[in-house]
């Protein structure tokens, strides 16, 4: 009997490198904590210092444009001498940043401050998390990137469940003991200094994987593929429309995502359920988090076994349900949480569940072609510029509408893309 092939140590690593597993799953926890404390952690922080719903959305609407277009910069990363060396520079670039919007909630005009040092940790994290993902895949070979992909996506969640189920608990405990402004400052010091030791770590423990050598006109061979790149994008059969499918995909999310934490803190005079700050985060952070891990995972069992095509309705309605689990809480005000908790974990179960869709559609049909890796980071960015302009007009909206015809309104808003999968092309769109 033939024993089974060993996991060596990585196809690109050189001799002395070290396992995988003692690098791969901080290498994945470093992407995933600087990129929730922008997407979620600011929201809850600007909420308890009193910052109104519509400039909340608006900030952190803006922030995430760095993970949007991202890719119109990721192929000069080449021209670094090594992935290594830019993984690193960033991690610790952005943990420094993180650091800094510890101090700047102690000066007097803290918000502008903070969000110009957020504007900082989201270019580090989008630019890391294109070299992380290029270290990944250089470093191993194809058999090891399947065996250790369970442990990104399980990283980076965990990032998730350590930002909400961790750090925004305690954030809870301790604002009313020593103060909001005092208690958020302690949250970021904590995460810029474990961003910063994950960088020192990581000095140690990543593979050297060195870039080609760069010629003299090496950026301009770079710039000159990018633009083909591009063009060959835009040329492909049905392509504006598969766009407006991917933006309108996330209408309803993006005003979920943004809003539904902040209702949940809103007191309940003035609509919202009143919840602390604790109390969102050990939800959220903990049966929220495993919630959406069982969708996704449930999510791509349920695709694959019937075919992107006829599962899609059903995943445009799942990613939808968030939608209909908010207008409930809304209308019905209810005061258990444990009745709180078990319709949030509803939410982010069909949230998981849905969002395989779109991934699936930009991989299997829009990221065809010569240039898969390049028009799928492109097709994503377009997946999140579609989340970012909806989380931008979704405070003013709200404003506008207050809780309860908010959620009647993005419920609405996921009509559109429903009735576009009728008439979307499923096959690749080379």
């Amino acid at each position: 009997m033939n024993k089974p092939e060993p996991i060596s140590l990585g196809a690109g690593a050189g001799a002395g490198a070290r396992h995988p597993l003692a690098w791969v799953p901080t290498l994945y926890l470093a992407q995933g904590l600087p990129f929730y404390a922008v997407a979620l952690v600011a929201g809850l922080m600007f909420k308890s210092m009193g910052v109104a719903n519509d400039a909340i959305a608006h900030w952190t609407g803006l922030l995430g444009l760095a993970w949007a277009f991202k890719a119109l910069w990721s192929p000069f990363l080449e021209l670094a001498r090594s992935k290594k060396m830019v993984v690193v520079l960033f991690q610790l670039s952005g943990g420094c940043a993180l650091a800094g919007v510890a101090l700047a909630l102690q000066l007097p005009a803290w918000f502008a401050a903070s969000i110009a040092l957020l504007g900082v940790v989201a270019l580090a994290s989008s630019t890391h998390d294109i070299a992380a993902d290029g270290l990944y895949i250089a470093s191993l070979s194809a058999r090891e990137q399947a065996a250790y992909a369970g442990w990104q996506g399980a990283f980076f969640n965990g990032a998730k469940f350590l930002s909400l189920g961790g750090l925004v608990i305690l954030a809870g405990v301790l604002e009313p003991a020593i103060g909001v402004a005092n208690a958020w400052s302690v949250i970021f010091g904590l995460l810029g200094a474990l961003l910063a030791a994950l960088a020192a770590y990581h000095q140690w423990a990543l593979p050297m994987v060195r870039n080609t050598a760069v010629s003299a006109g090496a950026a301009r061979a770079v710039a000159a593929t990018l633009v083909d790149v591009i063009r060959a994008f835009f040329a492909k059969r049905g392509i504006w429309m598969a766009i407006l499918f991917i933006i309108l995909f996330r209408a309803g999310e993006g005003q979920i995502q943004t809003i539904g934490p902040l209702f949940l803190r809103d007191a309940r005079a003035l609509g919202g359920l009143g919840l602390s700050t604790a109390a969102v985060g050990a939800i959220y952070g903990t049966s929220g988090t495993l919630a959406f891990l069982a969708g996704s995972i449930g999510g791509g069992y349920f695709t694959a076994r019937i075919g992107l095509r006829r599962a899609m309705p059903w995943l445009i309605l799942a990613m939808n349900l968030p939608n209909l689990v908010f207008w409930y809480l809304s209308a019905a005000q209810p005061a258990s949480l444990a009745v709180i908790a078990a319709a949030l974990g509803t939410e982010m179960f069909g949230y998981g569940f849905g969002f395989v869709g779109v991934i699936l559609f930009i991989m299997q049909v829009v990221a065809s072609g010569p240039y898969q890796t390049a028009h799928y980071a492109l097709g994503t960015g377009f997946m999140q510029l579609g989340f970012v302009l909806f989380k931008f007009i979704s405070g003013d909206i709200q404003q506008a509408l207050g809780y309860s015809h908010f959620f009647v309104w993005v419920l609405v808003a996921a009509v559109p893309v429903l009735l576009l999968s009728r008439f979307m092309r499923f096959e690749p769109q080379a």
